[in-house]
């Protein structure tokens, strides 16, 4: 096999990785969202498809939340997408794996930060709703954590 199809076979691999951790990551958003720390509007599409019921709130509440939410679903995807990783995707051992472990939470945590800030303001700024903010975190994510982790924290 050539690097090129090699390097192909990888971010497919990646690819359905992260489509596994996004989908955890969506779920437990979703699930503390409805019950934790109420961060759902109606026309979120999860409130509709499940019938949910929510509480009202303001945009600064329903802000504050869902950046808490996601966070919690951040600790918990992470782990997933971790564990995937190591074990499909990339070669570990580059580093000791408490350190690789802390790398790879490390660079997630700073996409996350980045894209949970522009989920809030979002909300908070512009009334967006919660579903369509949510998604600016999902893509600021993979934006950024391929190239930082193939090349700096494991073994291509």
């Amino acid at each position: 096999m050539n690097i090129d199809s090699a390097a192909l076979i990888q971010f497919i691999k990646y690819g359905l990785a992260g489509g596994l951790a996004t989908v955890v990551h969506i779920t437990i958003f979703h699930l503390v969202a409805w019950r934790i720390f109420p961060a759902l509007q109606e026309k979120d599409l999860a409130v509709r498809f499940f019938k949910l019921t929510i509480p009202d709130m303001t945009d600064v509440t329903r802000a504050r939340n869902s950046m808490i939410c996601n966070f919690v679903a951040f600790l918990i995807s992470n782990m997933v997408a971790y564990i995937t990783n190591i074990l499909w995707v990339f070669k570990g051992g580059k580093y000791h794996f408490i350190i690789e472990i802390l790398l790879f939470y490390a660079v997630s945590a700073i996409s996350v930060f980045l894209g949970t800030l522009l989920m809030g303001v979002l909300i908070k700024r512009f009334g967006i709703l919660t579903t369509y903010a949510f998604g600016s975190n999902i893509v600021t994510a993979v934006m950024i954590n391929y190239a930082v982790r193939k090349f700096f924290i494991f073994n291509g």
